[in-house]
């Protein structure tokens, strides 16, 4: 029996295009929600590095324009590495704090970037990640493609903690493979804000058995440079992402949210005993599940472009 404690979803505007102030954001954020008493704290998408909503980096079909790349190499050099400042930044709070973060990164490797979702614990401080296995749509231009080593499920005391980032969550092979390694607390970080995102998030908790956290920004233009090429126009008062985050128990039932009001933080009483009390009707990878005619097989090997073999 593990202990009910409180959660916390983060809605707020992140600092596109300017790294450190977006973690030094991130850190007064966390340290605000642990001390109303939470121990999970769960950011949007892209929080650090940003989400180039409304960006077109250049790219008519058939064509790269010469600012197009330009516009990359800014993002590209906006992204974070994870040995740098922003991630010890985010490590620092956790610390101080106690708190278990996860939240949504750009990160830099080599001369690709990653849409990814790191997972913080006080002790610890950065345990693990997960790279956004399908980029969406034209976000394919400019983030690479994770792959089955980083889909992690974390053992804590609150309960087992995953993430699966925006519409990655209407992959239900995706969403099986996490189902599978036991995910309780299902973190969600999202650039989405339709209005039917939330029945997905609920549709989510009811399948999985499983709290969810999903945690979008609202955030306007004028949060972006000037010099931002942004399809959306150039009034800063444009809303380009409008939150709607939101925390749902294991039965479907909401516990917060959805918000569009503006940047905020959500919070809700977690009762991780929640879980099994909803598995008694229904378990996809138990008691409901017919591995005699559906299987799932997840590869989680890491996939490299280059193998050495001999070397030493």
């Amino acid at each position: 029996m593990k202990k009910p404690f409180r959660a916390a979803v983060i809605q707020a505007a992140s600092s596109p295009m300017d790294s450190l102030a977006a973690a030094e954001k991130a850190s007064a954020l966390l340290r605000k929600a642990a001390d109303a008493g939470a121990s999970l704290v769960v950011f949007p998408e892209a929080f650090i590095g940003g989400y180039p909503k409304g960006a077109s980096f250049g790219t008519p079909v058939g064509m790269r324009k010469p600012q197009g790349r330009v516009d990359y190499q800014h993002y590209h050099e906006a992204a974070i590495e994870l040995d740098g400042p922003e991630v010890e930044m985010l490590a620092e709070a956790t610390a101080a704090t106690g708190a278990f973060a996860v939240i949504g990164v750009i990160e830099r490797d080599g001369g690709t970037v990653y849409c990814t979702a790191l997972f913080l614990d006080g002790d610890k401080g950065l345990i693990a990640k997960h790279r956004k296995l399908m980029p969406t749509g034209a976000e394919r231009l400019i983030w690479g493609f994770g792959d089955g080593s980083t889909m992690p499920v974390i053992d804590t005391p609150m309960g087992r903690i995953g993430a699966v980032i925006c519409w990655e969550n209407y992959m239900p092979m995706m969403r099986m493979a996490m189902y599978d390694q036991g995910i309780t607390l299902y973190c969600a970080p999202t650039a989405d804000d339709r209005d039917g995102w939330a029945a997905t998030m609920q549709h989510v908790a009811l399948e999985g058995r499983c709290f969810v956290l999903s945690a979008c920004q609202h955030i306007t233009r004028g949060a972006y440079p000037d010099d931002y090429d942004c399809a959306l126009g150039d009034d800063p008062d444009t809303v380009l992402m409008r939150g709607g985050s939101m925390i749902v128990d294991p039965l479907g039932g909401v516990l917060a949210g959805p918000d569009y009001s503006g940047e905020t933080i959500l919070y809700a009483n977690i009762d991780p005993d929640a879980v099994v009390r909803g598995k008694y009707d229904f378990d996809v990878v138990g008691h409901y599940a017919r591995p005699d005619v559906f299987r799932l097989d997840v590869n989680v090997a890491p996939q490299c472009a280059v193998s050495r073999k001999g070397e030493g």
